[in-house]
């Protein structure tokens, strides 16, 4: 940090001197008598910032929103795929892989969920109910070649289940890199000081003007704030890729394999 600081220090003081000497070498005919034209671009390079800032900031957290949102749509279909594929098993194994997919499923949908939007956290329980599940699929005994290949794929489905949600894990916890941040703030100060700073008069349309200008930063910085939290605040992932997973296993007839005792 401290280099960026000696940085912006050294490019404050080499435009300084630039400006300085620009303004001894130059024609005494271009030189304007004011200091009307140096406000204007420094708001002007203000708004650019300010501008350039947000955009970057909206675009990287929109890319995380939608990477949370593929990653729960990877887990409900991989749930599906390893109910679907249970459903060849043996009643008994057949029953208890496929109760536990629901279980697990539920606690996502409502445990889960709401500990994500508090703690910014998954849930124990449903991560043992995950384990719990992945071994008894595995452990599932069979000398039956038809059988054997509906446990693995079971099994394969139980782990692609764990992969989503190792990525949602992730997903829960990331966010905006600090140095963006930064810029954020910095630029939203110095765009709230310009009008001060430019010598804008106090009036009526003034004020409307600079209050409807806070509106549209303070909507950009929240939207930004629920952008960089998927799973918290206001514009939460939905869950409905799970409710429709829910949907999807209640149709799933069992077969007749899955009826012998």
């Amino acid at each position: 940090m401290a280099q960026y600081s000696i940085i912006a220090v050294l490019a404050a003081v080499a435009a300084m001197t630039v400006f300085v000497a620009g303004d001894r070498l130059r024609p005494r005919s271009w030189r304007r008598t004011d200091d009307e034209y140096a406000g204007t671009l420094v708001l002007d390079l203000i708004k650019t910032f300010f501008t350039a800032v947000v955009a970057f900031v909206v675009v990287i957290g929109w890319q995380q929103y939608q990477n949370a949102r593929a990653h729960t749509i990877a887990e409900s279909q991989a749930l599906v795929d390893a109910y679907w594929a249970a459903n060849a098993l043996p009643a008994p194994d057949a029953r208890r892989i496929q109760d536990g997919i629901r279980a697990y499923t539920e606690q996502v949908m409502n445990a889960e969920w709401a500990a994500m939007d508090r703690d910014g956290s998954l849930s124990e329980a449903a991560q043992q109910t995950l384990d719990s599940l992945r071994a008894t699929a595995s452990a599932v005994p069979t000398a039956d070649t038809v059988v054997a290949d509906s446990r693995a794929d079971a099994v394969d489905g139980l782990d692609r289940v764990a992969q989503a949600r190792q990525d949602r894990a992730v997903d829960v916890r990331e966010g905006l890199p600090g140095f963006l941040y930064i810029a954020l703030i910095f630029g939203t100060v110095m765009l709230l000081l310009s009008p001060a700073l430019s010598g804008v008069g106090v009036t009526a349309r003034s004020i409307v003007m600079i209050g409807l200008l806070g509106v549209v930063v303070g909507s950009a910085l929240l939207q930004i704030h629920n952008l960089d939290h998927p799973f918290s605040g206001g514009n939460l992932v939905s869950r409905e890729a799970y409710e429709l997973a829910v949907t999807r296993f209640q149709q799933i007839a069992p077969s007749p394999g899955a009826r012998i005792g």
